[in-house]
């Protein structure tokens, strides 16, 4: 409900069919994140199955299996050379790219998270539109949807 993301470096909670949505979207895919998001992922790697891409201002920072970017405009100039791209988090990434987007998919869940990591609200943005929604679907006592949002 206030579009928190996660809170002390992790996510504020794991939903099966999230993750399974995510894995779909994904594969085969070129994604961008950051160091912190990477720190979240199993055994702190980057995803097999894509072309992953960090974007961390350390100047020192490598990755095994992944591509490190330090600007913003390096990382714009390296994804010219990509078809498509999909931004995977977190808050720092998700609003130095958002300019660049034209769609967003979004698991909302109807709750208000304690948190320190915020993705920027799009039902408050006026050039973001919902096109697409599921039925409200149910994790133990949390319920959710997914939403996709494009630029107007």
């Amino acid at each position: 409900n206030n579009w928190a993301i996660g809170n002390q470096g992790s996510l504020l909670v794991s939903i099966p069919s999230d993750q399974k949505m995510f894995r779909q979207m994904t594969t085969g895919k070129v994604i961008v994140y950051g160091r912190k998001t990477l720190e979240t992922f199993p055994q702190g790697q980057p995803l097999t199955g894509r072309t992953n891409i960090i974007l961390s201002s350390d100047m020192k920072y490598q990755v095994r299996g992944a591509q490190v970017v330090h600007s913003l405009e390096e990382l714009l100039e390296v994804l010219r050379g990509y078809e498509s791209e999909d931004i995977v988090g977190g808050e720092s990434v998700y609003r130095q790219m958002l300019p660049y987007c034209d769609t967003a998919h979004i698991t909302k869940i109807d709750y208000a998270y304690q948190a320190d990591a915020h993705f920027p609200d799009l039902d408050e943005d006026p050039e973001w539109k919902v096109t697409a929604d599921s039925d409200e679907l149910t994790y133990f006592d949390l319920e959710y949807t997914f939403v996709k949002y494009e630029r107007i």
